[in-house]
């Protein structure tokens, strides 16, 4: 299918060299198989994460403890060509990059850093963030898990956290928790005595990734395990726009999918003696998700060399996730028009990229939030208070 602002002419030699190699994996090792592990909900973390580290995916935009120390449109053009494949496997490496190294990275102590970055970075151990809750998803401020420190300087961890993606299969979570000193966050190894982590099942959208519950009953952790650099939700939402930055390219990959699918099929599917893509109707559909494919690209692509000159606001993020989300959803929806029945089969990969855009919708911020968060920025009006 042409590229028809030819985007990717924009692109350096690395950027394209990271293209290639992750369109490569994707290929070879994530789409023969991607429709059953999603059909029996299913992902193969630790099968997949050692060749994700190997290929410097896991924490690339980070430098020194392993990481690639990737450019910010490195990073991006990762996420939009693991997103083609499938939302949960950009997820498994925006929670592991963005999530759980990036707090590390940012705000760990040396020894956190040295303990833990490494391991993550080559697969060998695997991450998860804890920050939503049962009762408190777009409103973290009010998050119950509570952390409180005994006499021996030791914390106690206790409360529940929700929709984390990993948790289940994780080695150390990033938890943030309420202190006496205001919300902190914490460095908790799964393994510690108290944590535990049920898979959440029954869920109609990325299936083929893991998310799960996290439960924390008197979860003893030494003083060294808070991260120092940090008080305050300023510590979870600049993760949250790390991660968002991901999520704004990864979808330009899952409508590129859903637009080259509609575009095979509408030129061999046959009805009325000639291909349907002859139709007018069809091509009109064809033709205006193509504009808004382009317009995310676009969007993605400026913010990512915005990230790189080190001028990127979270406001910036809140627009590309709020927009390039809304644009992939409405392709996916408008694509799977196009297929027919056949757009409900997982002999296709519309119906999954559509019902995984429906979380990634959702997570990391709502459209909602990210909409008050525009309308803040041109009204100088705060509508949360």
């Amino acid at each position: 299918m042409d590229d028809l602002l030819e985007l990717d002419d924009q692109l350096t030699p690395e950027h394209r060299m990271v293209r290639d190699s992750v369109a490569g994996f994707v290929t070879d090792r994530v789409l023969p198989h991607v429709g059953d592990w999603f059909e029996q909900g299913v992902f193969p973390a630790r099968e997949l994460a050692p060749v994700l580290g190997s290929l410097g995916m896991l924490g690339m935009h980070l430098e020194g403890y392993g990481c690639a120390g990737l450019d910010a449109v490195s990073y991006g053009v990762a996420c939009r060509e693991l997103e083609a494949g499938d939302s949960g496997l950009r997820s498994f490496v925006s929670v592991q990059g963005s999530l759980a190294m990036f707090p590390i990275w940012k705000y760990g102590s040396e020894e956190q850093k040295r303990e833990w970055l490494p391991r993550m970075a080559s697969g060998e151990a695997i991450g998860c963030f804890g920050l939503t809750e049962p009762d408190h998803g777009s409103d973290p401020a009010g998050m119950r898990t509570t952390a409180k420190q005994d006499p021996s300087g030791d914390w106690m961890l206790n409360g529940a956290k929700m929709w984390i993606t990993n948790g289940s299969i994780a080695d150390v979570a990033v938890v943030w928790a309420q202190t006496d000193d205001g919300i902190r966050g914490f460095v908790v190894p799964t393994s510690a005595p108290g944590f535990s982590a049920p898979e959440i099942h029954r869920k109609m959208s990325l299936r083929a990734s893991v998310t799960s519950s996290l439960y924390f009953d008197d979860v003893r952790l030494p003083a060294s395990a808070v991260l120092p650099g940090v008080t305050g939700l300023k510590g979870p939402l600049s993760c949250l726009t790390e991660a968002r930055f991901g999520i704004l390219w990864g979808v330009v990959g899952a409508a590129r999918a859903c637009l080259e699918a509609a575009v095979d099929y509408a030129r061999t599917r046959v009805q009325f003696g000639r291909p349907i893509g002859a139709f007018q109707l069809t091509q009109e559909k064809l033709a205006w998700m193509a504009v808004a494919l382009g317009q995310a690209g676009l969007t993605a692509l400026h913010l990512g060399r915005l990230k790189d000159a080190g001028t990127l606001k979270p406001r910036q993020v809140s627009f590309g996730k709020l927009a390039n989300v809304r644009a992939a959803l409405d392709i996916a929806r408008q694509a799977r028009t196009v297929l027919g029945a056949n757009g409900v089969t997982l002999e296709y990969p519309v119906i999954r990229h559509m019902n995984n855009l429906e979380s990634v919708l959702t997570y990391e911020g709502t459209q909602e939030v990210h909409l008050l968060t525009l309308g803040k920025a041109l009204t100088d009006l705060d509508a949360f208070r």
